[in-house]
């Protein structure tokens, strides 16, 4: 498929240590496709679903101690430690090839090893690059065909060009001992073995999409970003597109899909999404930022996806989906899991393969099971979502869970400030968490577990890209989560956040005002249209409540952003504790 040397020789390489009884490269086809779902299915890897009601569907297991990302096994090994940072695990390269190489030695005898080529982006758009991912699971290979574009038009893009990622997976015993997830950002490579979880196989995905693409983003001078893009058309016919970032269980994907309510969709009001979990951003010629989603599909959680809280995920997983570890419905083979309906299939196994009808109080999807669906399945999607250039962006979005300090929304002053406002990003656990309740847990930008190198580096390149780009993006925070004295949240929420992002839109344009406050610029509450949410139990004086700012909280939290910042190390950059001590000089 491919005379490229540079990769023939490393597959070459990988084959002498892994000593697999064959190879097969993936060439795209369907053919090849429907081929190896069928080997699958014959194995009991996949199992096939009711071809009527769920068409080229399959249900997979993971193994039980394997069904999660685990960020302590996570590593990012680079020359020094330094490079790394305090956040990230760290050891050094040559340490870390010799655990590998002694867990990859022989680990595919009497197994095939599969030669996924893939794009993230289409392969002839400028923010295209493009890996290599050798991996024994069929599992894996179709999954990769949905979440990138694979196969050999890519290999054809590539052509003699030796600058690709390598990524080798082995699920060798999927012992969790010695499981490892490991980036290699100045060798461009990744390793992954002992697990079958797609987010720690997958290479593409978290491991290449952010983790070593924001290491070459760096090098390069762009951004990439844990982030959603959206589309916001307005009745006449006018489009605008922002991109958001927001913590585990902040409602990232159901903003990126949302559906706007009655009362805007009647006046012509659309939402189109472009991608709900990652941003590649770069300068484009007219100044602005552009962005593109360089996935293909979304890898989205299961539990609590219905009708109510994200229609169109739901609609994208009713064909050509793979769906892991929730329920089988024996009743008529199709699928079921928590939050899908309030009807728990009688006859049906669990996703541990074991008989479950609800009626012993256990869950019968595992919370964090997934489905891969194609992004083009979305009823939703944007026209733009193949578009190689990508879309530009009016405005980026920061969010978390606060239950008291944040308040609906507010406008950063400035670029540097927006910065810091992302830098300081948090959410508190809930009581759904382990652990204490309130608990703040940093994670700026949403980048907590995925920067490749060092977070103060990382911190420092935003900066530095603010002042390469001519005309930047406005910077918001959003806060959705503000509570009453019951921990009720007062604001709807789901698609009603498009009065909040119809404000933000409105202050990119100059056709509204605001106040200036400590924190930043909050909007004046009648600029927020509030008309239909009587029920919601939203009045002016509700929404005057949640902008409003309690300074004793902030001067707290700034203290937990200056010990964040003391862990990040000497590495913060000296313009976010400017922008620190400044919001404490205007907190007074």
């Amino acid at each position: 498929m491919t005379k490229n040397k540079a990769v023939l020789d490393w597959i070459d390489e990988q084959v002498k240590l892994c000593k697999p009884d064959k190879v097969v490269w993936i060439d795209g086809s369907n053919e090849q496709r429907d081929a190896l779902r069928a080997e699958a299915c014959s194995t009991g890897e996949l199992i096939k679903l009711n071809e009527q009601k769920l068409p080229g569907c399959y249900l997979h297991r993971t193994a039980k101690n394997d069904v999660a990302r685990v960020e302590s096994r996570t590593f990012i090994c680079t020359e020094t430690q330094e490079e790394a940072g305090n956040i990230n695990n760290w050891c050094d390269p040559k340490e870390m090839h010799a655990k590998l190489n002694a867990l990859y030695k022989d680990c595919m005898v009497g197994r095939t090893m599969y030669v996924i080529p893939y794009s993230m982006c289409m392969p002839e758009s400028p923010f295209a690059k493009i890996g290599i991912e050798l991996t024994d699971s069929i599992y894996v290979v179709l999954n990769m065909l949905i979440m990138t574009r694979a196969g050999q038009k890519v290999l054809d893009t590539l052509g003699d060009n030796p600058d690709f990622v390598k990524g080798l997976h082995a699920k060798k015993d999927i012992d969790e001992e010695n499981r490892y997830i490991v980036h290699f950002p100045q060798e461009n490579s990744i390793c992954s073995v002992n697990s079958g979880y797609g987010g720690n196989v997958l290479l593409g995905k978290k491991c290449f999409a952010l983790r070593i693409a924001s290491y070459l983003a760096h090098n390069e001078g762009w951004l990439a970003e844990h982030m959603l893009i959206l589309g916001i058309e307005y009745p006449n016919g006018e489009l605008h597109y922002i991109t958001a970032a927001f913590p585990s269980a902040c409602g990232k994907t159901n903003l990126a899909m949302l559906i706007p309510p009655e009362i805007f969709a009647k006046q012509g009001y659309k939402v189109w999404c472009v991608g709900d979990d990652i941003a590649w951003l770069r300068i484009g010629p007219d100044g602005r930022l552009w962005a593109v989603n360089p996935e293909n599909g979304f890898f989205g959680v299961a539990p609590g996806t219905n009708v109510k809280s994200n229609p169109n995920a739901l609609a994208a997983t009713r064909r050509e989906t793979i769906f892991t570890n929730v329920v089988h419905n024996l009743e008529d083979n199709t699928v079921w899991w928590e939050g899908l309906d309030k009807n728990p299939p009688k006859n049906a196994e669990n996703w541990l393969g074991e008989k479950w009808d609800g009626s012993d109080g256990t869950k019968g999807a595992h919370p964090n099971s997934r489905f891969t669906a194609m992004a083009e399945n979305c009823p939703c999607i944007s026209k733009e979502f193949n578009n190689p250039a990508g879309v530009p962006i009016d405005a980026i979005i920061f969010g978390g869970r606060r239950a008291k300090t944040a308040p609906l929304v507010y406008q950063s002053f400035d670029w540097n400030h927006g910065v810091y406002v992302g830098s300081a990003m948090a959410s508190e656990t809930t009581a759904a968490a382990a652990g204490a309740v309130g608990v703040v847990r940093r994670d700026p930008m949403a980048m907590l577990p995925f920067v490749g190198y060092n977070m103060g580096d990382y911190w420092a390149h935003w900066i530095d890209m603010g002042k390469k780009i001519p005309n930047p993006p406005k910077i918001f925070n959003v806060n959705w989560f503000r509570t009453d004295d019951n921990g009720h949240f007062i604001w709807p929420g789901y698609g009603e956040n498009l009065r909040v992002l119809l404000w933000i839109l409105g202050r990119v344009a100059g056709t509204v005002g605001a106040v200036e406050s400590a924190i930043g610029y909050l909007p004046n509450p009648e600029d927020i249209n509030i008309e239909g949410l009587e029920d919601s139990g939203i009045t002016r004086d509700v929404l005057t409540g949640l902008l409003s700012v309690d300074k004793d909280l902030w001067k707290e939290d700034a203290d937990s952003v200056e010990q964040f910042y003391n862990k990040v190390g000497d590495h913060t950059p000296a313009e976010l504790r400017n922008q620190l001590a400044a919001l404490r000089k205007r907190l007074g």
